[in-house]
């Protein structure tokens, strides 16, 4: 019975040896097998480092600034009896906007005019009388004054009148008219602001350092996000002669042609300062960086022979430091030579050492110049 049992127990661990012998034998061939097998090529799209020239520039961002610009109030209270402008058109310098009610004024200079030629009658009386010594010198000073003092009267209500009459100070566009007919006006109202924007002004700032390369007559590229897809050029007009002490800044103010003026008074604005000398730099589409906490890298194809002398394209994943950056295109400091061929588009699918076919049919955008693209 011992004997069965025993004989029985070796057969089973006999069979269990087999299956495992044969399963682990299946298993070695399948795991060298994917050992054996290899990823296929991935399609990317591949553009080469090439040496240019980049122009320094100074970016900062700035305020768009009228050529001229005020906001009118009433100097005097008054009764407005016509509005002369409509909002948002343009007048001429010394154009009539706002005429309030002068009829008050008018009738007491009627009686000061009155009075100033009663005064001129009496000097004269009293300067012949006192050519026979028949009056003192008294009374020729007394008439003096008199008739001085009539006049300066005149001219005192002459000027009340004219601020009654609210003129456009200089040449430009009004705003929203804040005024209507019959309305009565206290001192310091507003009745509309005026701004002249052709040229117009952008104001900005650069940190101390960069004094030594700015001067005026430097020219600037402003962009403004109100329209994205334009650029406007003007020239650094004056330099402040003092620097911020709380900010350390440098103020600046450039002048921009306007003439459609699309530049209102308030826009924000980026403004790149073209300096006058040149770096050369290795250049690359800038989608072509990969960016991560530990690096940016690019990935640059070689070719490879393989082990049955096949040769074919691989990625090389390599560290770069990376510069400026103009358009569609960035700048690398070092990492890279020039003429390398580096992957620009699919990446995502790379690992160092991942066989690639290049597939240049449709390349990403690589202007230094980009503009939108029009629907």
């Amino acid at each position: 019975m011992k004997k069965r049992i025993f004989l029985t127990t070796i057969i089973a661990l006999a069979v269990v040896a087999a299956i495992f012998g044969t399963k682990f034998r299946s298993l070695k061939r399948e795991a060298a097998a994917m050992a054996a097998m290899r990823p296929p090529a991935a399609a990317v799209t591949t553009a080469p480092a090439t040496s240019g020239a980049w122009r320094n520039t100074l970016s900062a961002v700035g305020t768009v600034e009228s050529y001229q610009g005020v906001a009118l109030r009433s100097e005097i209270e008054g009764r407005v009896t016509e509005v002369a402008f409509d909002s948002g058109k343009t007048v001429k310098a010394g154009e009539v906007l706002v005429q309030m009610d002068t009829a008050t004024e008018v009738a007491q200079l009627k009686g000061l005019e009155a009075g100033a030629r009663l005064a001129a009658a009496s000097l004269e009386r009293v300067q012949s009388l006192r050519e026979t010594n028949a009056n003192t010198a008294s009374d020729l000073d007394t008439a003096q004054a008199n008739h001085a003092e009539a006049l300066a009267a005149i001219e005192s209500l002459k000027a009340t009148l004219a601020k009654k009459r609210i003129v456009a100070p200089f040449a430009g566009r009004v705003g929203i008219r804040q005024v209507n007919v019959g309305q009565f006006l206290n001192k310091g109202d507003s009745i509309v602001s005026i701004e002249a924007v052709n040229p117009a002004y952008v104001d900005f700032a650069l940190p101390q350092q960069e004094l030594p390369n700015l001067k005026v007559g430097l020219p600037v590229v402003v962009k403004v996000d109100a329209f994205p897809g334009r650029v406007f050029e003007g020239t650094i007009e004056a330099i402040d002669p003092r620097v911020s002490a709380a900010t350390r800044n440098l103020r600046l103010r450039a002048v921009v042609p306007n003439t459609d003026e699309s530049l209102r008074a308030g826009l924000f604005a980026h403004v790149a300062v073209q300096l006058p000398d040149e770096t050369k730099v290795l250049e690359l589409p800038a989608t072509a960086v990969v960016y991560s906490p530990y690096g940016n890298s690019v990935f640059v194809v070689n070719e490879k022979a393989g082990t049955d002398g096949a040769r074919s394209l691989v990625a090389e994943q390599r560290f770069v430091t990376t510069g400026g950056k103009r358009g569609d295109r960035i700048a690398i400091l070092n990492g890279l030579k020039a003429g390398e061929q580096v992957v620009t588009a699919g990446q995502m699918k790379l690992r160092n050492g991942s066989a690639v076919i290049v597939n240049n049919t449709v390349v990403p955008a690589n202007s230094l110049k980009p503009t939108p693209a029009q629907s």
